[in-house]
């Protein structure tokens, strides 16, 4: 354990960011500079190199994943006996860019922000964005296992009510009929294959948006699997336009 590190932070050229982390996460950073960066919304973005300028998004790619890999595995060991669909389902719950949106606030992340006044008005995905982008922080700062630790203990645990959280009625495919239909972009489920037989019998679906397959679904009812499809694809559509 690095017993300097602690120290160094506190007289670091950011000591209050230092001491915010402190309070909400519960330990020091080690290279306050991530984290500095992780809070850099690309309105506020400082050039760097070459005309490169230095904001949140590349940590937050990151922590997309990151979050996306701890969230799995968590639903995964908690839920041993429930379906590939209903995992997806309750992640798609824990990641969504309007539940992170969310916890940022409630989390006191918003506060830490940089960013062009304009944007904290106009953003839907600001704060979600920032919260995402402070996990790939904490996944270069600290590595895998600390990380997972952190979301798990810190956030889950103490902000989320995963048992009223799975009890909430969420249905994929008829959202992605709706955004069909706002948006004026046809969408099909095409059965692509079945595998098994009798009881042990599955459906693989497929799903077209623009006539293009989007994202796919197995389950043992057609209709699961097209849940499963969906949900993927709304998680797909969700990343792309969070991306702009």
């Amino acid at each position: 354990m690095d017993l300097i590190s602690p120290f160094k932070s506190l007289f670091s050229s950011d000591k209050k960011l230092v001491i915010s982390i402190r309070n909400i996460f519960g330990y020091y950073p080690r290279n306050i500079n991530l984290y500095q960066l992780a809070f850099r919304h690309k309105s506020a973005s400082k050039e760097f190199i070459n005309g490169l300028k230095l904001s949140n998004e590349r940590l937050e790619y990151l922590g997309d994943a990151v979050l996306s890999s701890v969230v799995a595995d968590y639903l995964f060991r908690k839920f041993p006996y429930k379906e590939e669909g209903f995992l997806t389902e309750m992640r798609s719950r824990l990641v969504s860019r309007s539940t992170l949106n969310r916890l940022s606030k409630k989390l006191g992340i918003d506060k830490l922000i940089e960013s062009e006044a304009f944007c904290n008005n106009h953003s839907k995905s600001l704060y979600g964005d920032a919260f995402e982008a402070f996990v790939g922080a904490i996944y270069l700062d600290k590595g895998y296992e600390f990380t997972r630790k952190i979301i798990v203990k810190r956030v889950i645990d103490i902000h989320f009510d995963i048992e009223k959280l799975q009890k909430e009625d969420v249905n994929f495919k008829s959202q992605m009929i709706e955004w069909s239909q706002k948006e004026k972009i046809p969408i099909e489920f095409k059965v692509a294959d079945e595998v098994g037989n009798g009881y042990g019998k599955q459906y693989i679906v497929e799903l077209f948006v623009n006539n293009e397959m989007l994202a796919g679904g197995r389950d043992f009812s057609i209709k699961g699997a097209e849940q499963i499809a969906s949900g993927k694809a709304l998680e797909k559509l969700n990343a792309k336009v969070n991306r702009f």
